[in-house]
């Protein structure tokens, strides 16, 4: 333990502190011993309250008490934003859901999941493109349509500004053509209407769950009551991740703890775009007793300190922040950067080169799970290109992409086209290809090629009865180069699916439950020890259970139309929800392949980093968000200020900054610079990060001659 870690534990009980420092100088582990001082001075475990913007970052602390035998004496609690809204508006609905302007305040509220608000954003937005023209100058899917409208929801609610004025906000800061003005009106209609019909029919997307706690509870003494008589002592991490409304009820709330730990990462503020705040967290430094400044660092060698402090120069250089200052006069920054020793001009070339490093550093006796294979978007075929070179190289890895839709896992592919042939009255039979493709999946050792041979002859649309025929119906030459192996399987899943009972699985996640169960998880099928596929199916499995109770309930859909429903929204894109299990669990001995902000948000330092595709504008551009702007939206946007090409320039400056520091903060060793020519798309690449490194690289060996 550091002596600034020391001098945490040192402070009483009875104090409110404010701790803050750079990534990598031990402010998550000095406050994990400052909960087990907690409990070892007598305080209830349930007493204390663990604040994060997000679950899985609350992580550290359970492994902690995992480790010791003070968790046998009860549990903490664990929260966000989002949980403590709706724990409080579910436990005093009664006392606030008339105030609100609920239809229908004697009945129960329905609390609605991120797909689930989807599907009804859809069900409000859907007959307004179609009979009233919305939109009708954007080209993209509607999808994203819904997403980013519920994402403007979400922000008028985190940053404290009402809902009505959210079209207004967007059209003021907009230097464009008039077009675009329309396309705001549209978006605020929408959200007027979503608001309306779930205070109708008493649902509540986040948005809502936030405003009626803000609004009606957070200063009702009933309320502040039940949370203080519970709640004496406060842990909060990662607090410049968090949004102003929550800081917000923070500033309010610490006063009434017996003692408070807020611990706040200097530089940060990755989740930007989900309503971070650096600016406003820092605030709550006033209102603390005592501020702890951690400044050793714990993860990185000389030479990564001096890269940052070299990136953040060249940065400030290109902004004409700085002049031109001293050279680093170290060879350091030339071991810790490795490129590429030969010429890569295609993206396949970067991959290659990529499993080749890391082969050779898992010989010299890296371990796996200490390299981590970066990129600022992870798209599918890159995705895929690494795990199969790392897999032929029996390499074990792991990749998390949060934003890749649930619908897009080949499992749950898999599930939902097999429950189409299932239920041949939904009308929603798949085309031959995707069957091609399930069944490669569902059926071990059955490969596309031969999939597709097997569906040729086998897969009937049309038939009155039921769309798949008998193995044995194949012609021979067929049947030969299938092998009667993958028959026997692909007989055993057609007799299951022909022989379910409709009543007995009226509910698609109870088909999904047996389907999986008793068929793709037994020996000689896709599934069989295949615990990612068990994960995803799980997942899937909870998402349309949850769609299930929430449609349900409100729509009067019958079991079968609902799992029609749900299939449909996948197909088109609607319901993409995102869970956990794999990046709460990472595993220790496989490389990790994950877009760069979700492994800065994990909190892990490592010892080897690939960044890849860094000549990609992705790494800092902000996405094309055509209905939405985050920092227009902010708190920190001044009213009537226009956004402008400075604005948008300056903001990439910012987001290169952040993230460039914010991985080598969580650098033990050295970053791999994967690069090409060409992207994946065949563009050049030329975008700023290359830039930044050359000019260091190049500053570096002027200062080493």
């Amino acid at each position: 333990m550091s002596s600034e870690q020391q001098s945490l534990l040192e402070k009483p009980i009875s104090t409110k502190i404010f701790l803050h420092g750079m990534a990598g100088t031990g402010k998550s582990t000095a406050a994990t011993h400052w909960l087990r001082k907690l409990l070892e001075s007598g305080i209830p475990a349930h007493e204390i309250l663990i604040f994060v913007p997000q679950r899985a970052l609350a992580k550290p602390y359970h492994d902690s008490l995992r480790e010791s035998e003070i968790a046998a004496q009860g549990m903490i609690t664990t929260i966000t934003l989002g949980g403590l809204a709706r724990r409080m508006v579910d436990l005093f609905w009664p006392l606030v859901s008339h105030e609100a302007g609920f239809s229908q305040p004697n009945l129960p509220p329905q609390f609605l999941t991120l797909e689930t608000a989807q599907y009804y954003m859809a069900h409000i937005v859907r007959p307004l493109i179609d009979e009233q023209r919305f939109f009708e100058s954007l080209t993209i899917n509607r999808n994203r349509i819904y997403s980013q409208i519920l994402d403007n929801l979400n922000k008028s609610a985190v940053f404290g500004f009402p809902h009505e004025d959210i079209g207004s906000r967007l059209k003021s800061a907009w230097i464009g053509e008039i077009e675009q003005h329309h396309i705001y009106d549209d978006v605020q209609a929408c959200v007027n209407q979503f608001r309306d019909f779930c205070l109708q029919n008493n649902l509540l997307d986040f948005s809502l769950q936030v405003e009626i706690f803000v609004k009606h509870l957070w200063h009702s003494p009933l309320c502040r009551q039940y949370l203080n008589r519970n709640y004496r002592h406060l842990i909060v991490d990662n607090l410049e991740e968090d949004t102003p409304i929550t800081h917000d009820i923070l500033r309010d709330w610490i006063s009434d703890f017996d003692s408070a730990l807020l611990i706040f990462d200097e530089n940060a503020g990755y989740r930007f775009f989900l309503g971070a705040d650096p600016q406003s967290g820092s605030s709550l430094q006033k209102v603390c007793d005592a501020t702890l400044h951690f400044t050793e660092n714990q993860v990185n060698p000389d030479g990564i300190i001096q890269l940052k402090s070299g990136i953040r120069n060249a940065i400030a250089q290109l902004q004409g922040e700085l002049q031109p200052n001293h050279n680093p006069t170290t060879d350091e920054i030339h071991t810790i950067l490795v490129t590429p020793d030969r010429k890569v001009k295609f993206f396949p070339e970067m991959v290659n080169w990529v499993t080749e490093k890391i082969q050779t550093l898992i010989e010299e006796g890296t371990p796996p799970g200490e390299i981590v294979v970066l990129a600022p978007f992870m798209p599918d075929v890159l995705r895929f290109a690494l795990s199969n070179q790392l897999n032929k190289l029996n390499i074990p890895n792991q990749s998390h992409r949060p934003s890749r839709p649930l619908r897009d896992e080949p499992a749950t592919q898999t599930m939902l086209t097999l429950a189409s042939i299932a239920f041949p009255s939904w009308n929603l039979l798949p085309k031959r290809i995707d069957l091609a493709l399930a069944l490669t999946q569902a059926i071990k050792g059955l490969d596309f090629v031969r999939a597709q041979l097997l569906t040729a002859k086998i897969y009937q649309p049309k038939a009155q009865d039921f769309p798949l025929a008998r193995f044995e119906s194949a012609p021979d030459t067929v049947r030969d180069r299938v092998t009667y192996v993958v028959g026997q399987q692909y007989d055993r899943l057609r007799e299951w699916l022909t022989g379910i009972v409709p009543a007995e699985t009226s509910h698609l996640d109870f088909f999904m439950s047996r389907l999986f169960g008793e068929v793709l998880s037994q020996p000689g099928f896709g599934f069989h020890d295949d615990l990612d596929s068990g994960n995803t199916v799980a997942s899937l499995i909870e998402s349309i259970q949850k769609f299930r109770w929430a449609v349900g309930t409100n729509l009067g859909s019958e079991a079968g139309d609902i799992g029609k429903e749900y299939v449909q929204m996948v197909q088109e894109g609607v319901i993409a929800a995102q869970y956990l299990h794999t990046w709460e669990d990472p595993s220790e001995d496989a490389v990790f392949i994950s877009p760069a902000y979700t492994f800065l948000i994990s909190n892990r330092p490592v010892d080897i980093q690939f960044w890849l595709d860094i000549g990609s504008p992705s790494w800092y551009q902000r996405l094309d968000q055509p209905l939405t702007q985050p920092y227009v939206l902010s708190r920190q946007w001044q009213d009537g200020e226009l956004w402008d090409a400075e604005d948008e320039l300056r903001a990439a400056y910012e987001n290169l900054n952040r993230i460039s520091i914010g991985l080598l903060g969580r650098c033990r060793k050295k970053v791999y610079l994967g690069m090409s020519e060409l992207d994946v798309r065949g563009f050049e690449n030329r975008g700023l990060l290359i830039r930044i490194l050359q000019h260091v690289l190049q500053k570096a060996q002027r200062g080493m001659a």
